[in-house]
């Protein structure tokens, strides 16, 4: 994908990471799943946070995530992935970790002539994000290679 704003310049790896990462932290401010956030922001909104995820990531990421509440009118919810079982959990990863899960997820995964943004709405909107935003059981710590084949296959 090319930068909407400069068609010469290409999508990074990094700008998918930042928009994974920052798709990660605003669902578990508001308490909503991921795919809420992607869905309501939108083809448009996503095309235009990705061409200036270059410019974005340099600024603090609470101002960031206040901006994309404020500007895409997100809503609280009462989904808290951080609920975790402490029996079996220690720590729950954070949201960096889980921005790195789901931007090669969605790298490793991507179909043939298939954009960024396209990649983001089909990704989050699969049931194997339930399973994979479940901390109480592992999904999200196997490798790389592992989780896509599971999203591949229809689920681990």
């Amino acid at each position: 994908m090319t930068n909407i704003y400069f068609p010469e310049e290409k999508i990074q790896k990094n700008d998918l990471y930042f928009i994974c990462y920052m798709i990660e932290i605003v669902a578990r401010k508001l308490h909503q799943k991921n795919c809420y956030v992607v869905n309501s922001i939108g083809r448009a909104g996503l095309e235009h946070l990705i061409s200036v995820a270059n410019v974005l990531h340099a600024e603090n990421p609470e101002s960031v995530e206040d901006e994309w509440i404020e500007e895409y009118s997100l809503l609280e919810g009462d989904v808290d992935v951080m609920n975790v079982d402490k029996d079996l959990v220690k720590k729950a990863p954070s949201a960096t970790q889980m921005g790195k899960v789901y931007q090669r997820l969605i790298s490793d995964t991507a179909l043939p002539g298939e954009n960024e943004v396209d990649g983001i709405i089909r990704v989050y909107n699969d049931s194997i994000c339930d399973v994979i935003d479940n901390y109480n059981c592992s999904a999200y710590y196997e490798p790389s290679y592992v989780i896509a084949r599971a999203y591949l296959d229809g689920g681990f």
